[in-house]
């Protein structure tokens, strides 16, 4: 793992407010680092406060229970940033982030994270923004595993995974095509779970496998099945 080159915080969307010499200026007072695919990039035991801006690459937020198993939360792709939640309240790291390829990363100090967003409204209000979604998307997981059998927790996933992607005809489009053990990471099942219900799903016409990606045919129908058990 060695110093990335130079780099800018242009790709990153929370910077976007900026004009281009305040994110260079910004950008000088970053350490930047080059991380290898498979390689962490935090671990869930550091004691650093930096929040992590994605210049390049793709990244994934997971945890490990004491067996060993990887327990996947979410992928984040180039232009997003983690770790902003030790920078804010000083505790320590609730998540393990590895690299999924070769990505950039910006290390900004909490400080300067601090003072970057308090000065600029706009910049806090994509935080705020991001931290609620935060909550609701872990109280939703929540509810889904005390709630919702295997079957019904994969259907749940394919919808989290599509809804960036809805079309107005009621399609949407997964892309990449998710891996099987990702999904069942990320809903507490089984890669052999996950490879049945799809098979289920193409079978009677709700999702099609391309070769770059997967097609929800019908996201409406596919969320009201999981609502009905939601009840």
């Amino acid at each position: 793992m060695g110093e990335a080159q130079p780099n800018t915080l242009d790709s990153i969307e929370l910077m976007r407010a900026l004009n281009s010499d305040e994110r260079a200026r910004i950008g000088k007072e970053c350490v930047w680092r080059r991380f290898g695919a498979g390689e962490q990039i935090l671990d869930r035991r550091d004691d650093s406060r930096d929040v992590c801006f994605i210049a390049s690459g793709r990244v994934r937020v997971v945890n490990f229970s004491i067996a060993g198993r990887e327990v996947s939360f979410d992928d984040i792709e180039e232009g997003g940033f983690f770790g902003e939640l030790a920078a804010i309240d000083g505790e320590p790291r609730s998540a393990s982030v590895l690299a999924l390829k070769q990505t950039v990363i910006a290390f900004m100090p909490p400080s300067l994270f601090q003072q970057v967003v308090s000065e600029n409204p706009e910049l806090a209000s994509v935080v705020f923004r991001r931290l609620a979604k935060m909550v609701r998307l872990a109280t939703e997981r929540i509810m889904d595993l005390t709630t919702l059998g295997a079957n019904n927790r994969v259907h749940a996933e394919i919808l989290r995974l599509a809804k960036p992607n809805l079309q107005e005809d009621g399609s949407a489009k997964v892309r990449p095509i998710p891996v099987h053990s990702d999904i069942a990471s990320r809903v507490s099942t089984t890669r052999e779970t996950v490879a049945r219900v799809l098979s289920e799903l193409a079978r009677d016409g709700l999702v099609t496998r391309h070769s770059d990606h997967l097609l929800v045919e019908d996201y409406h129908q596919l969320e009201e099945m999981v609502e009905d058990v939601r009840g």
